[in-house]
Parts: C-alpha cells; sequence; structure tokens
C-alpha cells in the first residue's frame, strides 16, 4: 500500500511538474513582437537646374520685300488673266524659305464696296483695290505679316483696312498698321514683335517720333525680337539718296526716315525696314542692328510705275541671332517687267544699285557687300 501510496504521489508530484514544464515551454516559445523599424527619412533629390539657352546662339531669318499689290479691280478691272495665281511664283522658293517673311500691301482687300476718297479723273485713279480671295496669293507665297501702313490702306475708308485685317486673319497672315495695332508672334522660341509705321491718317504715326519710341521701347521690353516697318521719304526716280532730312512729297511731310529709324533702333527694334519711295535706298548697320531705307516696287500689277529702276527691287534677307543683332544677309536680287511679276535678276542690278547707294550716302554703311549678294558686318 504504502508502494502504491507513494506511486501515486509520486506520480502526482511529476504530473504538476510536468505541467509546470509545459507552462514554462509554451512562454518561451512564444515570439516577441519585434521593434517597429524607424522609415527613412525621404530626401528628394535637388532639381537638375536646365541652363537657359544663349540667345546670342539661337537664330532667325527675315526675308523683306517693299510695296505689292497684285492687281486692282476698281474702278475697272486690271486684275492678272491668271486671276494672279502665278504672279509671285517666282519669287514663293526664296520668300517661303526664311522663318518670317514681311511686305507692304498697297491698297486693300475688299469684295467690292465704295472708295474713301474721291477720285476725280478716273484715268488717273490711284484706288486699289484687291479681291479677298488674294489673301490667299500672299499666304501661299510665303507671307507671315504684312504692313498696312500706308497712304493706300484706307483707299476704301477704314472700314476697307478693317476687312482686309479679316481677310489676311482668314489666312493666318499677322499683320500691323492702323493706330495702337502691332502684331505678335512666336518663331524658333523667340517672341517677335512688327510695329508698322507710316505718315496717314489713322495709322501708326511715324512723324510722332516720341510716341513711336515709347511704343517700341515697350514691345522691346516684352519681345526678344522687334520689327519695325515704316512707309516714309519722298517719292519717285529721283529719290533714290536719303537727303538726311525731314522730306516732303507733293506738300505733304514725309518724316526724317533716318532720324525715326536710328530713334527706333535706340530704342530697342532690332531690324528696321522701309518702303514709300518706289525706288530703291540704301541700307546700313547702325549698333549692330539692319536699317533698310527703301526696299523699292517688289510686285505690282497695276497702277504703279515699274519702269526703270522703278522696276528693280531686293528681296532683303536677315539673319538675326535671339538678342537682335545682325549676324548676316544676302540682298536677292529681282525684276519686274510687265504683265509678268517679280523674277530673280541674274543682273544683280538691285544688288549693285543697292551697294551704291549705301555707299553714297553713308561712307561706310558697316556692311560688307559680296559679289553674289550676301551681306557681312564690318567696322564703320
Amino acid at each position: 500500500m504504502k508502494c502504491s501510496a507513494s506511486v501515486s504521489v509520486i506520480s502526482r508530484a511529476q504530473y504538476c511538474l510536468l505541467l509546470a514544464l509545459i507552462a514554462l515551454g509554451a512562454c518561451s516559445t512564444t515570439p516577441t513582437e519585434p521593434p517597429p523599424i524607424p522609415k527613412p527619412t525621404r530626401i528628394d533629390p535637388e532639381p537638375i537646374a536646365v541652363a537657359e539657352p544663349d540667345k546670342r546662339d539661337l537664330r532667325i531669318s527675315i526675308a523683306a520685300v517693299g510695296d505689292m499689290m497684285l492687281g486692282t479691280d476698281y474702278p475697272e478691272n486690271h486684275l492678272p488673266d491668271d486671276d494672279g495665281v502665278s504672279f509671285l511664283n517666282a519669287v514663293t522658293a526664296v520668300i517661303s524659305s526664311a522663318d518670317i517673311a514681311f511686305g507692304n500691301l498697297e491698297g486693300v482687300l475688299v469684295d467690292g464696296g465704295d472708295p474713301g476718297k474721291t477720285c476725280k479723273n478716273p484715268n488717273a485713279c490711284y484706288l486699289f483695290r484687291s479681291p479677298t480671295r488674294y489673301a490667299k496669293h500672299f499666304q501661299e507665297a510665303g507671307f507671315d505679316v504684312l504692313s498696312l501702313a500706308n497712304n493706300h490702306a484706307r483707299d476704301f475708308g477704314e472700314e476697307g483696312r478693317t476687312m482686309t485685317m479679316q481677310a489676311l486673319d482668314a489666312v493666318g497672315i499677322y499683320h500691323s498698321g492702323r493706330e495702337g495695332e502691332f502684331a505678335s508672334f512666336t518663331v524658333n522660341d523667340l517672341k517677335v514683335a512688327v510695329l508698322a509705321y507710316a505718315v496717314t491718317r489713322d495709322s501708326n504715326l511715324l512723324l510722332d517720333y516720341a510716341l513711336a519710341e515709347s511704343t517700341v521701347a515697350e514691345y522691346a521690353a516684352t519681345h526678344d525680337i522687334v520689327i519695325v516697318s515704316f512707309h516714309g521719304g519722298a517719292e519717285g526716280q529721283d529719290a533714290t539718296h536719303i537727303p538726311f532730312a525731314e522730306e516732303e512729297y507733293f506738300g505733304e511731310p514725309r518724316g526724317d526716315v533716318v532720324l525715326f529709324a536710328r530713334c527706333m533702333v535706340d530704342a530697342g527694334a532690332d531690324l528696321v525696314i522701309g518702303h514709300g519711295p518706289h525706288v530703291v535706298r540704301g541700307i546700313e548697320r547702325y549698333k549692330n542692328r539692319l536699317i533698310a531705307y527703301s526696299l523699292g516696287n517688289f510686285a505690282t500689277y497695276y497702277g504703279i510705275s515699274v519702269a526703270g529702276i522703278k522696276g528693280i527691287a531686293p528681296i532683303l534677307i536677315t539673319t538675326l541671332d535671339g538678342e537682335g543683332r545682325f549676324v548676316e544677309g544676302e540682298v536677292i536680287s529681282t525684276v519686274q517687267i510687265r504683265p509678268d511679276g517679280p523674277s530673280i535678276d541674274d543682273q544683280q542690278r538691285a544688288l549693285n544699285l543697292m551697294r551704291g547707294l549705301s555707299i553714297e550716302d553713308f561712307g561706310e554703311p558697316g556692311l560688307t557687300f559680296l559679289p553674289d549678294g550676301r551681306l557681312l558686318p564690318t567696322d564703320r
């Protein structure tokens, strides 16, 4: 009995011990919660600075021509036989090759309507009205912006100039000319402004030098390239030389074009393009900016004489850097023999005339005229 009792006691003790060991083992095998791993602090990389391109390394080319009027249907039909479709074909490749192509539009683009001024003698009536569809001819030739600041822009009143602006808008051609109206657009990542001036009513007034200067300065502050055009100076075959003084034509003041052009450059203009005399005048490089004082008659089908030197005109190609400095240029000579439009002149008469006038009028125009028509800057 003792043995059995003893055995019974031992078994109970062993049993208790076994329970204790099991409980201890259970506690020792329970995994502890690992301490939280701290989240790494996020360090954003420093932004990589992208350097702005040096604008002196950028280039922009401008093709500029003088007066254009592709035909008029007032007071009688004097439109080209093919409705002007091919009138600019011979020069389209040159014009459209530039980043910007500019010209001066004489007359209006209007379908019908009455003139804004009286024409006493129909045989000597210099009122020019081309159909609005002719805007497409300029667009297809490569023109990007046209001047509407000249003595024929209001031949059919201010309403006629409005209709002209609408016709150009419809084909994507910019324009400037009406008082307070200027063109602004972007080419080659450069912001460009074109400001057109004339001596005529309701246009941006060439004769108000102070206002023109402040306006150009305002645009120069917000644009990379500022182009100024002007319709000024005397007219006719005897007007090729620049008088360096106030000019008149039939008693009408036509401005001191040298004073005007240089003031515009002083105010911030990068290229100044003149037209109005209906003949070629000289060019100069002033403060590393190019000034062309008259690009003559370029493409006029009727009503404006193209006889002799009046039918000789350049396409002036100017290459500027992104800050407006003159880099190089080219004079491509054209000649117009009616009834055709302008064609490339292998005799380079416009180049030769422009070279001679530039040297005669300015002495040292700041340009070298190469035989192939190229223009390079040189010391004055």
